[in-house]
């Protein structure tokens, strides 16, 4: 049986009131959960790991791997053997397939390759149940009652604006959570469109909560100041990239909006969670 958002969530909720000795126990103990399932399912890892104790709960005890190493060994490497690299390489090369399914099981998602290697990496349903189940979780901690009913009363009308046009973790989770109840009030603009035609989109869909990337925040927070945008949201979440203190005090001050933040990576999706004094708290458990 699936597991819902709601189940996840209240999970999550209550191992933190559990504390850290609980949280940490909850680590080891999935911890090694994965690496006897990579161990009996993967032959990459079942060859890798060959020499080791036969219980491994923490992760320095396991030979580091890189995303060339994951790559090169890609069919090796996966626990699905159902998954090949030829199969995922030519469905993430068709655009008409982003969002889309692979063999009914996973989302594909690519990395830019800014580390030399681009990455390719399969998502499944549990993936994005945790995912929406966190974002829930960062929403809670950012948002007072009169932000949440501010956003309510305007119907949750979300942007986001994330490259499109490609198996990107933005396009590709929009994709796979488009059908979800908790995300029909979200919509998905192209990043890399005219700025102009961005401002009027935003203009006509008016979103209670705005978020992409940091480098595309700091250009609406301009035409905000300019008056070409005018939008009201309750909350601006910059994502990817890096901000001044600065930035972020600007950014704020245009919308008269919060601002924060996430650490995320396509890998493994909110990381951390940033706070109203610039920290960012792992999600530890």
């Amino acid at each position: 049986m699936r597991e819902s958002v709601l189940s996840v969530l209240l999970d999550a909720l209550a191992a933190r009131r559990r504390g850290l000795a609980a949280i940490s126990q909850r680590q080891r103990t999935r911890f090694a959960e994965i690496v006897a399932f990579a161990r009996a399912n993967s032959p990459y890892y079942g060859r890798l790991y060959r020499e080791l104790p036969q219980r491994i709960d923490e992760p320095a005890l396991l030979p580091a791997v890189n995303k060339q190493e994951l790559m090169a060994h890609f069919d090796d490497g996966v626990t699905d053997r159902e998954v090949n690299f030829a199969a995922v390489q030519a469905f993430a090369d068709d655009p008409d397939r982003i969002g889309q399914g692979f063999i009914g099981k996973y989302s594909v998602a690519t990395t830019s390759g800014t580390t030399g290697t681009p990455g390719i990496f399969l998502l499944d349903h549990r993936n994005w149940t945790v995912t929406l189940a966190f974002a829930l979780h960062m929403l809670m901690s950012w948002l007072d009652a009169r932000d949440i009913f501010q956003i309510l009363i305007r119907g949750g009308r979300t942007a986001l604006a994330q490259a499109t046009g490609g198996h990107f973790i933005g396009a590709t989770g929009f994709g796979a959570i488009r059908d979800r109840r908790l995300a029909r009030p979200i919509r998905l603009f192209a990043a890399q469109s005219p700025l102009r035609q961005l401002v009027t989109a935003l203009n006509e869909f008016s979103p209670a909560l705005l978020g992409g990337y940091a480098s595309v925040m700091r250009l609406l927070a301009q035409e905000q100041e300019a008056g070409r945008l005018h939008i009201r949201p309750v909350l601006v979440h910059p994502s990817s990239e890096g901000l001044t203190e600065d930035e972020t005090e600007r950014i704020a001050k245009a919308f008269d909006a919060k601002v924060r933040t996430a650490y995320v990576a396509t890998e493994c999706l909110f990381l951390a969670i940033g706070c109203e004094h610039g920290w960012h708290h792992v999600n530890s458990d």
